[in-house]
């Protein structure tokens, strides 16, 4: 399993990878513009090829995107739902010039018509995203994160999920990205291997596990099914040292994994939480061998 974190690019693109060689990850994620702006982010063309040298340099297994939290597919206001396709299709094509592998992004809030009311909006919205990508050769697969289920979220249930990717006519290059912090949260259990086993059962049998690309691993501030995207940091929330059984997942270890939390010191995950992360890792591989030794 490749570790690592989402980090800043502030100073240039090519920093996000300077930040997370220094902490240890050898994954790492990053915002292409402002996650809270519409505006994309003009990358210095030496900033780009900087940032593959020094991938390369440090050995960084997986690079993937995350759009801005603005996106809103399923946006009855016409502006905000054409300014969100645009993000995306921007997001991709900085994807591609820095040779990510994925784009991680929210489908966005029904406003309280329910998810089958939007699908009509989300749909053609991504039809349009994937043409643009495979009219231009664009290399990066197009995730979608689980949501937490907070205010009409949308993308919450794997069923949900699969009914996406499925009106789409499950095209190639289109997968999902799973948050521990939002799976538990939205009652998807993860905290023992039976429960996981489970999980990626149903993931397997709706969506196949051969979409799934990318994990965010994070603790949650919130019980379990609260419906609040409440990160915290790994190893000290509501999860805790049960995040090991996800961690050491057998099914999971050809996959990047990336924090998204505060850190120690409030501006990111650092060098105690990549080993605090690797600590846990270890613990739940140790834990599946066991189990398998068993049965």
């Amino acid at each position: 399993m490749l570790l690592g974190a989402h980090v800043s690019t502030s100073g240039g693109i090519d920093k996000a990878i300077d930040r997370v060689e220094s902490i240890g990850g050898d994954a790492v994620q990053v915002f292409t513009q402002s996650p809270r702006a519409w505006r994309p982010t003009d990358h210095k063309p030496e900033a780009v090829e900087r940032f593959k040298e020094r991938r390369a340099e440090a050995a960084v297994g997986s690079v993937v995107c995350h759009a801005t939290y603005l996106i809103n597919l399923g946006a009855t206001d016409d502006v905000i739902y054409h300014k969100s396709v645009n993000a995306l299709k921007e997001t991709m094509e900085t994807a591609h010039a820095i040779g990510s592998e994925g784009i991680v992004f929210h489908l966005g809030s029904h406003l309280g018509r329910g998810f089958d009311q939007a699908m009509h909006q989300v749909i053609p919205a991504l039809q349009v995203v994937l043409g643009e990508r495979d009219r231009h050769s664009l290399d990066p697969w197009l995730l979608i994160e689980n949501a937490a289920g907070h205010e009409g979220t949308m993308g919450v249930s794997l069923e949900e999920l699969q009914t996406v990717v499925d009106e789409l006519g499950q095209p190639d290059r289109v997968g999902i990205c799973l948050d521990t912090c939002h799976l538990f949260a939205s009652g998807y259990d993860i905290r023992t291997p039976e429960e996981m086993d489970a999980l990626l059962d149903e993931v397997d049998e709706r969506i196949g596990l051969d979409r799934l690309r990318s994990l965010h691993v994070n603790d949650s501030k919130t019980p379990f099914d609260s419906r609040r995207d409440r990160h915290e940091n790994v190893g000290e929330g509501e999860i805790g040292e049960r995040m090991a059984a996800f961690l050491g997942c057998p099914r999971l270890q050809e996959l990047p994994s990336v924090m998204e939390t505060a850190g120690q010191d409030g501006h990111g995950p650092g060098a105690a939480d990549m080993k605090t992360l690797r600590r846990l890792h270890r613990k739940g591989v140790r834990q599946w061998a066991k189990l398998a030794s068993s049965r």
